[in-house]
């Protein structure tokens, strides 16, 4: 097997000298994910510079190092660690004969490509590569093109911003010949003017596109034709997805499955397909036809992508589920807790409502950051997504739900707590036989902790 990347391969691209030739079979710029055979890439940052855990990384494995200061053992020296990284992934996207997908939204790009991923690995085993975890920022995007194996047919990769522009630096990294937007929602609303100007950033996805590219974008959004605007001078095909009547890709047929999923049948141009979408929710069958436009647009298989979706489990963080063994019986966790902002707690908290329980409806339910001038505004609007869902207790974390909290008054049973550490104990207590928990907030918040110790039993 080829190696992913030789010493004189990386001293190519970076301009930099090989010190000790080696060949890496991976890449990462984290000492403590680094395996055997790993390239680490020693970056300098704001909190702490790489160059101190070298040695770590040698002793863990590492076939090698790209750095830029001189040490002892393998290692290719460059001037600046970050550049090299990008002149790396751009080396990398060279190479690559296969195609290649963005993804980008406010919510649901990680699910998307992590859907994505599953239906071309299904038809392609071994030749489809992805971004992991969220590594979607200046350093995560470039990293996932660097480990992308130079054998590889369908490469997707998440994009993520906080500030306008960042999304038109990656995409020119990625070069992507088909480009997603999934949905625009008030996400880090703190550093724009409106959600009309998230949309604008969002749209600078399309601005990578390789010739002959492909922009899809979603037909509901109130947002569609500032999308199709932006995507109009770089895309030669334009391809909407979604639930209403006129999407390119619509959902002609949507039930709820009888496991808690949806049965759906797709209409496409130029087919239709019939598939068990394993998540729940109607925000998870809007990601399944961008999915589906996507696989046809890079010349997918379509059955083995419908295959794919009905093996879908929930992401950590996003939808994972877990049976709690609780006194009298069992008991269902939702995990939903990396990340929350106005849009995705109202998808969340409609699955919350739509799940079948013998039990209770209880939520555990984290601020939402970077929210600007309207996030009190944002967090009182929840007092309805609540009452539609049918919840009976919520447990409100952080100061921000403090303006929930005063809307809810004495509409239903309710704690407000400071930090995630106050609400495990209240959660831990509520929690019943037959009953049904649901945990999201921004991942600052921290309830990724409390929903590990629930399902460890632990304190």
């Amino acid at each position: 097997m080829s190696p992913l990347w030789t010493s004189a391969e990386i001293a190519e691209a970076t301009g930099g000298s090989v010190h000790g030739h080696f060949d890496a079979a991976g890449a990462t710029f984290d000492s403590r994910e680094v395996g055997p055979g790993d390239l680490f890439i020693a970056m300098k940052g704001e909190a702490t510079d790489g160059h101190r855990f070298v040695a770590q990384a040698f002793a863990a494995g590492a076939a090698g190092a790209l750095l830029s200061e001189e040490v002892d053992g393998p290692h290719v020296h460059v001037p600046d660690t970050t550049l090299a990284l990008n002149n790396l992934a751009w080396a990398s996207r060279d190479r690559c004969q296969g195609k290649v997908i963005g993804v980008t939204g406010s919510v649901g790009k990680t699910g998307t490509k992590e859907a994505l991923y599953a239906a071309l690995d299904r038809a392609a085993p071994g030749r489809a590569h992805r971004s992991v975890k969220s590594y979607n920022n200046h350093t995560g995007v470039p990293l996932s093109l660097v480990r992308m194996p130079r054998t590889t047919r369908f490469g997707i990769f998440e994009m993520g911003m906080n500030h306008a522009g960042e999304l038109a630096a990656l995409t020119r990294i990625v070069r992507p010949h088909v480009a997603i937007v999934t949905t625009i929602a008030p996400a880090h609303r703190e550093f724009f003017a409106s959600d009309e100007a998230i949309a604008d950033a969002k749209g600078e996805i399309f601005q990578g596109l390789e010739p002959g590219g492909t922009a899809i974008i979603p037909f509901d959004s109130p947002h569609r034709d500032r999308l199709i605007a932006a995507a109009r001078p770089s895309a030669a095909n334009i391809v909407t997805f979604g639930l209403g009547e006129g999407a390119d890709v619509r959902a002609a047929y949507v039930v709820r499955g009888p496991k808690g999923g949806s049965l759906v049948t797709a209409q496409l141009p130029d087919a239709s397909l019939s598939f068990t979408l394993s998540p729940p929710g109607e925000h998870w069958v809007a990601n399944a036809l961008a999915v589906l436009a996507a696989v046809e647009a890079v010349g997918g298989d379509l059955a083995a992508a419908g295959l794919a979706l009905a093996d879908l489990g929930g992401l950590k963080g996003r939808g994972e589920r877990h049976r709690l063994r609780v006194d009298g019986g069992e008991a269902l966790l939702i995990d939903e807790s990396y990340n929350a902002n106005p849009a995705s707690m109202a998808a969340t908290l409609k699955v919350l409502g739509e799940e079948q329980v013998d039990g209770r409806r209880i939520a555990v339910l984290g601020a939402m950051r970077e929210l600007g001038p309207d996030s009190d505004d944002f967090h009182r609007a929840l007092a309805g997504r609540l009452e539609e869902a049918g919840v009976d207790y919520a447990i409100l974390v952080g100061r921000e739900m403090e303006a929930l909290a005063k809307a809810l008054g004495g509409q239903l049973k309710m704690a407000h707590v400071p930090d995630a550490a106050s609400a495990l104990p209240l959660a831990r207590a509520a929690i019943g036989p037959g009953d049904a928990l649901l945990v999201k907030g921004s991942n600052s918040i921290g309830l990724a902790a409390l929903v590990e110790a629930l399902a460890a039993g632990t304190d």
